[in-house]
């Protein structure tokens, strides 16, 4: 007996060795190669989830400020990444209004999730990859880097990868239907040809999905995209510079009832967290926010950092990071993504008359 225990439990030592192991030589480099400090406070190891049953605990949180906006779920190495395991990740990011981000990972497979703003937050697979491909691929990196995620470009480069995907389905589904328009497009406008053109515009169609799929796989080409510069002519180059209307350039805040922070005239200001204070102190002069929100003030599934408080701390003691003092005293948590900033934005306006829009570089 206890022979068969003895080697039971060495067994099971085995296995714990070898996940912490997987974490130390494959996910923590990774996560550093994509700009995460493991030695700071950024980084949070075995980050408690509520749920509604109790709570769990994910591998790693990566946070900007004190909000984490990435979850990491490590599985066993040797392991496949199923249907049930992203499902999982799903429940956790659902439960941290922040977490825009969730990434599953044995260390050598990965797959990405993101919560689609334009589907009422639902998490969805925005791309799978390997460490293999990162040989030929290495811009794929640049949807997870925290210098990306922090800016916003990552939001850009998911939704490119998304509507990528729905080009995909819809030329899938309706393969039959485009190969019979093409076809009827060439002849309508050329003629009859000699070569079989119902083959050569299905193989059209068919290359045309394919194009697409290798795009959706791999990020590289989104993200030189959004780093390229248009060339600029001497005679143009004011136009440029403050973008196509003068004004849109710079992280733009504009109310239906006019306002636009920062005020038109007032150039191109580059700071989120000044931007995010302008407009909060805007709707509490203008629209007396204070008076129809409870304070301390939490969005909503927030649970442990609110919005606006009395002074600058969360209401479990904790010091808010990068704290803005609004014209009344109060204090704004603006440690957050651009996401995350444009969220409690819109929640806050919620509540009042106008609505919001982002424009520039949001």
């Amino acid at each position: 007996m206890s022979t068969s225990s003895g080697a039971s439990n060495s067994s099971n030592h085995h296995r714990r060795w070898t996940r912490r192991t997987q974490k130390v030589k494959l996910i923590q480099p990774f996560l550093e190669l994509l700009g995460w400090d493991l030695y700071s406070t950024e980084v949070a190891l075995e980050y408690t989830v509520p749920m509604a049953s109790g709570s769990t605990h994910v591998d790693y949180a990566l946070l900007i400020g004190d909000s984490p906006v990435v979850f990491v779920e490590a599985k066993p190495v040797r392991s496949t990444l199923t249907d049930s395991e992203v499902t999982q990740l799903r429940s956790y990011m659902r439960q941290e209004l922040d977490t825009d981000w969730g990434i599953l990972t044995n260390g050598k497979s990965f797959e990405v999730l993101t919560k689609n703003q334009q589907n009422g937050g639902e998490e969805v697979s925005v791309v799978q990859f390997d460490l293999d491909d990162l040989t030929d691929n290495p811009g794929m990196l640049q949807l997870l880097t925290k210098e990306s995620i922090r800016s916003g470009k990552s939001d850009k480069i998911a939704e490119q990868v998304a509507q990528t995907n729905r080009a995909v389905r819809y030329l899938e589904k309706n393969e039959d239907r485009i190969t019979d328009s093409v076809v009827n497009a060439v002849e309508t406008n050329v003629g009859e040809l000699t070569i079989d053109l119902d083959e050569q515009a299905r193989e059209f169609v068919q290359n045309l999905s394919s194009v697409l799929r290798e795009q959706r796989q791999f990020v590289s080409e989104t993200s030189r995209e959004l780093n390229t510069v248009p060339h600029s002519s001497p005679e143009n180059s004011q136009t440029d510079a403050q973008g196509s209307d003068g004004e849109t350039q710079g992280y733009v805040i504009e109310f239906s009832d006019g306002t636009r922070i920062p005020e038109r005239g007032e150039g191109r200001h580059t700071k989120q967290n000044q931007n995010m204070g302008s407009a909060v102190d805007y709707l509490i002069e203008k629209y007396d926010l204070l008076d129809v929100i409870d304070i301390p003030h939490f969005p909503p599934q927030a649970r442990k950092n609110c919005t606006i408080n009395t002074e600058s701390k969360h209401p479990n003691g904790e010091e808010m990071r990068v704290p803005y003092e609004l014209t009344n005293g109060y204090y704004l948590h603006t440690a957050l993504g651009i996401r995350a900033k444009k969220s409690r934005i819109r929640d806050l306006t919620k509540h009042v008359e106008p609505s919001v829009e982002f424009l520039g570089d949001w």
